[in-house]
């Protein structure tokens, strides 16, 4: 037994028994196609008529780029994130002032707000801090 697909090109000997298996293959073969030139998440959208929210991982990506691109500066990570009525509600860390030692660099707490698809619609710094220094214990 093989670990590999059972289609014509992974089993070039093989020969169909019936007209069946040529139409099963084609089929098979033109989905792998497809699915290879479109990136994910897009047919999904599109066979729900645009009204579906896209998945969490590309909102998080999307966020970071957007912010980075209005700010000018470096986002470390999504800290909290939530789904709202109105879209998205992010927390973003970023790095505001890089020093030496790396312990003294600033990063900021940046509250994003995104629409349902994913789309910025706004932001705003809520805290700003030194990478080596810890919340303090009321916070």
């Amino acid at each position: 037994m093989s670990n590999t697909k059972s289609t014509s090109r992974s089993q070039g000997s093989r020969e169909p028994q019936d007209s069946r298996d040529v139409e099963e293959t084609e089929e098979t073969e033109e989905a792998e196609e497809t699915e290879a030139e479109e990136p994910q998440g897009s047919t999904d959208r599109r066979a729900a008529g645009g009204n579906r929210r896209p998945p969490l991982m590309e909102v998080l990506r999307e966020a970071r780029a957007q912010l980075a691109e209005l700010t000018g500066l470096v986002p470390e990570s999504v800290s909290s994130f939530e789904q709202t009525e109105e879209g998205w509600s992010l927390e973003v860390e970023v790095l505001e002032l890089e020093r030496v030692p790396d312990t003294m660099s600033l990063l900021a707490t940046y509250q994003v707000e995104l629409d349902p698809e994913g789309q910025l619609t706004g932001y705003r710094r809520v805290r700003r801090y030194e990478r080596g220094r810890a919340d303090a214990r009321g916070r």
